[in-house]
């Protein structure tokens, strides 16, 4: 194997993360009655940015508005709206109660939960979260019927909507592909969504169609409130009933933000990522319930870890290596290999300053220039490029092909029993069927709970159905055990042995663990041959104990 070249890419990674930011503002803005806008959703996101750039121990994960806080909100105003209530300083004890709980939490060590957590889960989650980007993406289209002559606005923003989803989803595929030199491929994949959006804004403006009303994204003024207000909301102008009404609201919210923001980290962390410096859950917790106490004062949406963006970021900032492989089946043909992670800072908080920019006069009215349509196009990128990444995709794609034409290398061929497989695709369908079923009705402020029960439905009733084997192919832990050491390793995982030998011993272990994860300090490898030797020495250290 030979190595051919490596690289990475920051500004790529800040700008697949800043392009979604003002794409979330619509649904706030139409279903809570103006109480959120455009500015309200923007500084919720440059508050998480900010705060977990600088704070957390976890700085890759992308911290916004996603759209399951989205149901949860205006599924609430929908329930104290018609009671008279104030919504926004209902919101406010709602954060406040929350923070107060995320600390509990973090105290208690809370996340030592995360070791139940499995792809069963996460994968069902997210299969929930591209849904519901794809869902508000259809939503803002069957928007543009309203008034007078909208056929014309509405099938145009369609096309639009489209064309916009073919020509990132286009994007995405060269960039994968063999055409043209590899640094043009890396620049169409890295930026060809946000891109996309600026042609297709000025798109809608070239002949006849310039005289066609398309609504276009609602904006206010800069730096401002969208209603007539100041940034501190008037949380003590509310009835101390209403306060502790708020609890149980603020119990559902810490319930979705312990497992939405740790499911976005997990996966920002993932096995497939060779991290060199370990997480901080419990810290970062804490930090979240920073962030969410602080944004119900603000009145602004409570911001939280996010599917897909977390984990697109951290692949952005992967050092790839392309690999000639030199086997006979595919000699010549090159491969990407991840040597490791560039872990920093800078690209999550460069993301917040540029959003934080956004809420300035000049760029408000370019973002007011953007189509709805483009957004609901976007809408769907973001659905889509979930979906594609989603462990529920892989396997619904492995049962539809044709099995004289499926790898033989593929793990999913070693599943002895064919219905195990299909068993377990229907459960998480089933179970991504409930969840989206749920939030779909007045019962959508409850959730977060179903959400939560799937982790012990994975470890205690799937172990009777499926064997430890099948399990091990048609599930695995979200993170590695070097990612998951803080909370206590992953479940049904066997700790490391060289917590059990000499000092000597155990430093040796640690260096195979690096060097196995491609990471070892100053050591580069051109070949797989010292990695090999580490395989065979753990190979036999198995077969001896």
């Amino acid at each position: 194997m030979a190595k051919v070249s490596e690289t990475y890419n920051v500004p790529s990674s800040v700008s697949q993360m800043h392009a979604p930011d003002s794409n979330a503002t619509r649904p706030w803005f139409s279903k809570t009655n103006m109480s959120f806008g455009v500015n309200e959703v923007l500084l919720a996101s440059v508050l998480g940015a900010v705060v977990f750039s600088l704070l957390a121990c976890q700085p890759l994960v992308i911290v916004g508005v996603t759209g399951p806080i989205t149901v949860f909100n205006y599924t609430v105003y929908d329930i104290v709206a018609p009671t008279g209530t104030n919504y926004l300083a209902f919101m406010c004890w709602i954060g406040l109660w929350a923070m107060v709980m995320h600390w509990i939490l973090a105290i208690t060590n809370s996340c030592n939960g995360l070791k139940y957590v499995t792809r069963f889960s996460c994968d069902i989650f997210g299969f929930y979260v591209a849904f519901i980007y794809l869902q508000k993406g259809i939503q803002v289209l069957t928007r543009q019927w309203n008034g007078p002559g909208a056929d014309s606005a509405a099938y145009l923003s369609i096309v639009v909507s489209l064309l916009v989803l073919m020509s990132a989803y286009i994007c995405g595929i060269v960039g994968n592909s063999a055409l043209f030199q590899r640094h043009v491929r890396i620049f169409v994949k890295d930026y060809g969504t946000p891109l996309t959006i600026v042609f297709f804004t000025g798109f809608v403006y070239i002949g006849r169609m310039r005289g066609i009303g398309l609504e276009k994204l609602p904006t206010s003024k800069s730096f401002s409130p969208t209603q007539d207000r100041g940034w501190l909301v008037h949380f003590w102008e509310i009835s101390v009933s209403d306060i502790f009404l708020a609890m149980p609201f603020a119990i559902l919210l810490t319930i979705l933000f312990w497992f939405d923001h740790n499911v976005s980290s997990l996966i920002a962390q993932g096995t497939e990522f060779p991290l060199r410096k370990p997480a901080g859950f419990h810290w970062d917790i804490f930090v979240l319930g920073i962030t969410t106490g602080v944004a119900g004062i603000l009145g602004i949406p409570f911001p939280n870890g996010l599917i897909p963006q977390a984990p697109f970021h951290t692949n952005a900032l992967c050092v790839t290596s392309q690999i000639m492989d030199e086997e006979e089946a595919n000699k010549g043909r090159a491969q990407s290999k991840v040597d490791h992670v560039v872990e920093q800072r800078v690209s999550n908080f460069a993301q917040g300053i540029l959003t934080l920019g956004t809420m300035s006069g000049p760029l408000l009215i370019v973002l007011h220039l953007i189509p709805q349509g483009v957004l609901a196009g976007l809408f769907f990128v973001m659905g889509v490029q979930a979906l594609q990444s989603n462990g529920i995709t892989v396997k619904m794609l492995f049962l539809a092909k044709d099995r004289r034409l499926t790898s033989p290398n593929d793990p999913l061929r070693r599943i002895k029993r064919r219905a195990a497989l299909w068993s377990f695709v229907a459960l998480e369908l089933v179970g991504f069927g409930a969840t989206f079923a749920i939030t779909q009705t007045i019962a959508a402020i409850g959730f977060p709970v179903f959400i939560l029960l799937l982790i012990p439905v994975r470890t205690f009733l799937l172990p009777r159905y499926f064997t430890s084997e099948e399990l091990a192919l048609l599930d695995a832990p979200t993170a590695s055990p070097f990612t998951m050491e803080s909370v206590g390793g992953n479940f049904g995982q066997e700790s490391s042995a060289s917590n059990l030998l000499p000092a000597s011993t155990a430093r040796e272990s640690r260096r195979d663990n690096e060097i196995e994860r491609g990471e070892g300090r100053g050591v580069r490898f051109d070949d797989e041959i010292e990695l090999q030797s580490v395989r065979a020495r753990r190979r036999s250290d198995n077969r001896q104990s």
